[in-house]
């Protein structure tokens, strides 16, 4: 078994790839490398446009497919260059894993002439990738778990326990992407891992931080805090019925959409623009907290990943709204926040070669372990 695989991730935030190239020989895996190619302005509003219908989507689709595959062809040359400089050639890489640009995501039936399952769907083109890159693809994780009753979503909990699951106390996991996704790792042996997404996580925040001041984020939180909180608008935000529905669920931008945060401010057009930002990060702050005190309570510490680990008062939020256990960032327990993901999805390419699960029941709901992904050779 060759020992190197490459993880390519791009997630809902929609600002570019990240890559990594690990090393999975020793009992703890090492990121050899990193690589990140954000998306022009023009493709992340192509991509964007893409998650609700419109005119021509299906050959619009195909060519951002196509030009994502271009973005991940870049990502993995630059990983490949830093590999060679440490001694390690293209042949010793297993493989790429490539989990694709999430467009729609609507696991559940959605007529009855749906064979009983929803859908997933993930543009990226991985035939086009693996003869650009020479290397083997495996891509499409989510629509097995699907396929078998699942939500297809969140996957990386599994990944979450190799990497931070403790023996002395359970753990809880907080990516925070464009939507923000619980992992629930216990330390009892026997009990099952919990996952889903508890809600939006950066992409409300992002998006009305890039109208209102031309920043494709608030660093650090810095305009958040300058606002106060709306708490009208706090109420209507938490009252979408999403978060009273049970676990397993996911969501994504099918939901928590610009439209929707657009309804959702009408009664609120006079409000000052860093008030709508301060409520929008507790809004999502409040979102995630009530995930860990529903399903992880019994939690001693909350390890944030992800874009918004970034975030300085968003995880003071979420320290002020679960006192009773520690935030912390990935980068303390071993892997940086912004290569978790990209990781997790190097990790579920080894276990598709090997034909180990990569799902788990107990977080999607399928009907049992399945083997995710399909394999693009070189």
């Amino acid at each position: 078994m060759l020992n190197y695989t490459i993880g390519l991730m791009s997630g809902t935030s929609l600002d570019g790839a990240d890559g990594v190239l690990v090393d999975f020989s020793g009992p703890q895996l090492k990121v050899m490398a990193t690589a990140t190619e954000p998306f022009s302005d023009r493709f992340r509003a192509e991509l964007l446009a893409l998650n609700t219908p419109a005119h021509n989507e299906l050959h619009r689709a195909a060519l951002a497919g196509n030009q994502l595959a271009a973005v991940y062809t870049q990502v993995v040359k630059t990983l490949v260059t830093q590999a060679a400089a440490q001694g390690i050639a293209p042949a010793q890489i297993q493989a790429v894993g490539a989990h694709g640009q999430t467009v729609r995501h609507q696991p559940q039936r959605t007529s009855q002439e749906a064979a009983g399952v929803g859908y997933t769907l993930q543009l990226g083109n991985p035939a086009l990738l693996a003869e650009l890159t020479g290397l083997d693809v495996v891509a499409d994780f989510r629509s097995r778990d699907v396929a078998a009753g699942g939500q297809g979503a969140p996957l990386v909990p599994a990944f979450h326990q190799r990497v931070f699951g403790r023996a002395d106390a359970t753990v809880t996991v907080l990516n925070l992407g464009g939507i923000a996704n619980l992992s629930v790792l216990p330390h009892e042996a026997g009990s099952p891992v919990l996952g889903f997404d508890c809600g939006p996580g950066n992409a409300l925040m992002d998006a009305w931080c890039q109208r209102h001041t031309g920043q494709a984020f608030d660093a650090g939180g810095a305009w958040a805090a300058c606002g106060q909180p709306i708490a009208a608008l706090l109420a209507s935000l938490l009252n979408e019925p999403y978060f009273s529905q049970p676990i397993p669920k996911s969501t994504g931008r099918d939901l928590f959409s610009l439209a929707w945060l657009a309804e959702k401010l009408r009664p609120f057009a006079a409000a000052r623009p860093e008030d709508v930002q301060n409520t929008l990060t507790e809004f999502t702050a409040r979102a995630c907290a009530t995930g860990v005190r529903s399903h992880g309570k019994e939690s001693e510490e909350l390890i944030v990943c992800g874009g918004g680990a970034f975030n300085h008062y968003l995880l003071q939020r979420l320290q002020a709204g679960l006192p009773f256990l520690r935030v912390s960032t990935s980068d303390l327990h071993g892997l940086p926040p912004l290569q978790v993901e990209a990781t997790a999805f190097a990790w579920l390419a080894r276990q598709m070669l090997e034909r180990q699960a990569g799902n788990l029941p107990s977080v999607t709901g399928a009907a049992g372990l399945r083997v995710l992904g399909a394999l693009y050779p070189a």
